[in-house]
């Protein structure tokens, strides 16, 4: 019963997560929250959602998964020092993606407000370049270490219950929404570093899938990154981008 309380637990915080992916690209890209915060016009709100409250909803949501993952009954499959690499590795994956989408909102509002078709003058360069570069950088590399850690802890912590048809029907619809968002957020996109962080998650997974067997997180993440890489360069090549 412990087992299986702990695997609807999962399912739930999955779910949460797959909900504030697709959240955040409703927020992005339909155009319903371009209104200013304040008088002042600091922000839009669609900046600030992507800045604060969406990714804390998800963050939250995924540090409650790590410690449902690392809390589920059975056997473990590490060791001491591995497990605190996952830890400092996750710890500093969520300090970069706060500093990541920081850095990027800002900039964004910024480089759409002051600098569009105007890339001339060290103000605007400084922008862009935080914008498009370094702000991305740090991102994916938060990215890259949060998602990672959560996969190889739960590499480490299999869960010891069995897999139901029903476990594998929700796990993968969530997953697919999540290859929706990637889609949505990459597909009409020069092709960057994000497409090849998918493909480094995508194929982690993959690999993990192999060699530990059906895991929660890992059909999560394998068929999320995975769809959401696939149809993303099949759109590519059919669009000839």
């Amino acid at each position: 019963m412990r087992a299986r309380g702990s695997l609807n637990n999962i399912h739930a915080l999955l779910t949460v997560q797959t909900a504030v992916i697709v959240l955040v690209s409703v927020n992005r890209l339909a155009g319903l929250t371009r209104g200013y915060v304040s008088s002042n016009e600091f922000l839009r709100w669609m900046d600030l959602h992507n800045m604060l409250t969406l990714p804390l909803l998800g963050l939250i949501a995924l540090g409650l998964l790590k410690r449902q993952i690392e809390d589920a009954p059975g056997d473990r499959a590490h060791g001491r020092r591995l497990h605190v690499l996952l830890e400092l590795s996750f710890t500093i994956g969520v300090y970069l993606l706060g500093a990541g989408y920081g850095s990027h909102e800002v900039t964004n509002y910024l480089h759409w407000r002051f600098c569009r078709g105007n890339a001339q003058g060290a103000l605007c360069q400084i922008i862009i370049y935080n914008d498009d570069v370094f702000a991305h950088l740090v991102f994916f590399a938060g990215y890259v270490l949060v998602n990672g850690s959560l996969l190889l802890i739960q590499a480490a912590f299999p869960h010891p219950a069995s897999l139901t048809l029903a476990d594998l029907t929700a796990l993968s619809l969530n997953g697919l929404f999540v290859g929706a968002g990637v889609f949505a957020n990459l597909a009409f996109e020069e092709i960057s570093m994000d497409l090849y962080v998918v493909a480094l998650l995508a194929a982690l997974s993959v690999f993990l899938l192999y060699r530990c067997g059906r895991q929660p997180l890992l059909i999560y993440s394998a068929v999320g990154h995975g769809v959401g890489l696939v149809a993303t360069l099949a759109y590519k090549i059919v669009a000839g981008h």
